[in-house]
């Protein structure tokens, strides 16, 4: 029997007055609200930022805009797939290829999804065989901790792929007496997921294993008006390994390892009448990442100089079949090296100033090696990257930064990028402004280069893309910080954007033009009731003045959590809205295109749970509750109306 349930025909004119409405409800871009009880009115806590400097940084003192997601907010939204709560994010646009484990992409600040620099404890999973992209379909919320995303050009940081920013992800680490956790559920689609985890630790060690698995029958991502029935489903079953030892008191090793084994079925893409459309068809690609690291740390002066040596290694491998025959082959390989020396010390008598300044080396081999059945490419590229940073913070109110970063490789001319923040809290009104500024430099891919398929020819004149971005926010608290709001205005300009032509990639002449407002508020209304919301409005244009597609105008979104029954009852409201958006509609030669329009939509889920006795929980949710129907890739339908019950519980040895 078809998975696919019948269509509601809510109005989607209906959008407009919830995109209104998101525009006042909105999340907070540098605070999170922490879960009251019944009768508790808590204060909003700062958090600790670990991304946007090269140290653990308070997050007022931070200038870039950066948004936290926590774990309390993963499990209380259930949320089984990363990229949906990605959508609740200023400044982010998520554009999803179907069903669930298809291929995802996470735009930031209207810069391509290859612009967005993925890291998993320490560790970047951009594949080099994938065009130094970062594939979100097969990343799952499970054993995740925090998530921190922080937008602007981070390239002095992080190097090439940080144009647009980075997404900092880090899984649970073990603490205090072992503890086991056992998770089931299962619902629409005929889906089901587990979990198991070991988890504990002292000050002395610690160590965390989880490992889940995901199997669903999906839906028909070709458009069932036309005639397709096939299901297309998704297997995933993910590992993830953390574990750290502390000798002495000055020296720390971690190690981390995560493990992705994937299989996901979709459709093909034939030429009707001369136009790509897409029909069912036995396609399917099984994915293997695998990654690891180890980090050893030496303090020394009571911990005012650090130093760190890090190795780590992530590979990327794809195979794709139709009909049972192997058509398309991938291999991606990514090997970094890196040494860093932070210093810090204090000057009481001048400005009451906090200094640290940090040093980082490192190098990174990237790999790809691709085989169809009509070609094979085998490259690789070497890159060296020299970082400074120093901080300065000065009457414990005004926060500077400034970064270097100089790059060299084999294959590109060397490369300079820089970044300064800022950032001021006048803390008799609860006041907060911040700011930055910086470049960006992002190299053509491998595939690019020297192409991959037998229908794509690379490009080896291609100049790497360059950008200048800058932000600037003021950020209020008001009734002692239990509400806040912040409003950023983010400017962008990219330099010889790679666009594809044809069956190859060009650099475009001219600048691409990208700018746009975050508007977020979050608010602690006691009695266990919470809002966040935020709405983000971007105009990105082209050199050719062309609206850059999947990046729709407005995207905004709504989350109510409300905790009762003192505590042990939960439920959260959650509503998701994405404006009109281009695609691109490409022909059978790919030499012409034209741009077609996908129409707005909103996302309403609910989810609840409660605890039935101490480490046991059962939990339900319902997604796209008003079953809308709608396409983030042009000709690849989403899932309808889904439910989902399950139980999960936790007990210590």
């Amino acid at each position: 029997m078809n998975a696919r349930v019948l269509r509601s025909k809510f109005p989607a004119r209906c959008t407009v007055e919830i995109a209104v409405f998101c525009m006042i409800l909105a999340s907070p871009i540098m605070a999170s609200a922490e879960e009251t009880q019944p009768g508790q009115t808590a204060r909003i806590l700062p958090e600790i930022v670990v991304s946007a400097t090269m140290v653990p940084t308070p997050s007022e003192a931070v200038g870039s805009a950066v948004t936290v997601i926590t774990a309390k907010e993963i499990e209380r939204k259930q949320v089984r797939v990363l990229s949906d709560v990605l959508r609740e994010v200023p400044g982010l646009a998520v554009s999803r290829s179907g069903t669930v484990g298809t291929q995802t992409q996470v735009r930031i600040r209207g810069a391509e999804g290859n612009h967005t620099l993925v890291i998993i404890d320490g560790i970047e999973v951009n594949d080099p065989s994938g065009g130094s992209e970062f594939d979100f379909g097969q990343l799952r919320a499970i054993d995740i901790e925090r998530v921190e995303v922080l937008r602007g050009p981070q390239s002095a940081l992080y190097g090439s792929d940080a144009v647009g920013g980075v997404i900092n992800i880090v899984t649970k680490r073990g603490q205090g007496p072992a503890e086991i956790g056992i998770s089931a559920e299962g619902g629409s689609f005929a889906t089901s997921m587990g979990s198991v985890s070991l988890r504990g630790g002292t000050e002395k060690y610690h160590y965390s294993i989880g490992a889940s698995g995901y199997r669903t029958a999906g839906i028909s991502i070709a458009p069932e008006e036309d005639g397709n029935t096939e299901l297309d489903g998704n297997e995933n079953a993910t590992i993830n390994f953390k574990a750290g030892v502390t000798p002495l008191d000055n020296l720390s090793f971690d190690l981390f390892g995560r493990y992705v084994k994937d299989s996901t079925e979709t459709d093909n893409q034939p030429s009707v009448a001369g136009i790509i459309k897409t029909v069912d068809a036995d396609k399917q690609t099984d994915t293997i990442q695998r990654s690891g690291g180890l980090l050893a740390r030496y303090k020394l002066f009571d911990g005012a100089w650090e130093q760190a040596l890090g190795a780590a290694v992530h590979t990327d491998r794809a195979d794709s079949r139709t009909n049972g025959i192997e058509t398309y082959h991938a291999d991606g390989d990514k090997l970094r090296f890196h040494y860093k020396s932070n210093l810090s010390f204090d000057t009481p008598d001048i400005a009451n100033a906090q200094h640290g300044l940090t040093i980082l080396v490192e190098r990174e081999d990237e790999t790809q090696f691709t085989k169809s059945n009509f070609s094979t490419s085998d490259r690789d590229i070497t890159n060296y990257g020299y970082v400074g940073e120093y901080r300065v913070s000065l009457w414990d109110r005004l926060h500077l930064t400034g970064g270097i970063r100089y790059d060299d490789n084999d294959i590109f001319n060397d490369k300079r990028t820089y970044r300064m923040t800022a950032a001021y809290v006048h803390h008799e009104t609860g006041t907060r402004l911040h700011g930055s500024y910086g470049t960006g430099a992002k190299n053509p891919t491998l595939s690019e280069l020297f192409g991959s398929t037998a229908t794509y020819t690379g490009n080896p004149n291609l100049r790497p893309e360059t950008s200048r971005g800058w932000d600037a926010g003021v950020e209020q608290g008001f009734l002692g910080d239990r509400l806040i709001a912040d409003l950023t205005y983010f400017n962008n300009r990219i330099t010889d954007l790679i666009s594809g032509s044809g069956n190859t990639s060009v650099n475009l002449d001219g600048i691409t033009k990208i700018q746009g407002v975050e508007l977020s508020v979050a608010a602690n209304l006691g009695h266990g009731l919470s809002l966040k919301g935020q709405y983000t409005y971007t105009d990105g244009q082209d050199a050719n003045r062309k609206e850059l597609v999947r990046r729709a105008k407005h995207i905004a979104s709504m989350n109510l959590a409300y905790a009762f029954l003192d505590g042990k009852a939960k439920v959260d409201l959650g509503v998701d809205f994405n404006g009109v958006q281009r695609d691109t509609e490409f022909s059978n030669s790919y030499g012409t295109s034209r741009s077609i329009r996908l129409d707005e939509y909103f996302l309403v889920n609910i989810a609840g749970s409660y605890e039935i006795k101490d480490g046991v929980e059962l939990f339900a949710r319902v997604e796209n509750l008003l079953d809308q129907k709608y396409q983030e890739v042009l000709f690849y339908d989403e899932p309808g109306i889904a439910a989902y019950f399950g139980i999960r519980t936790r007990f210590g040895l």
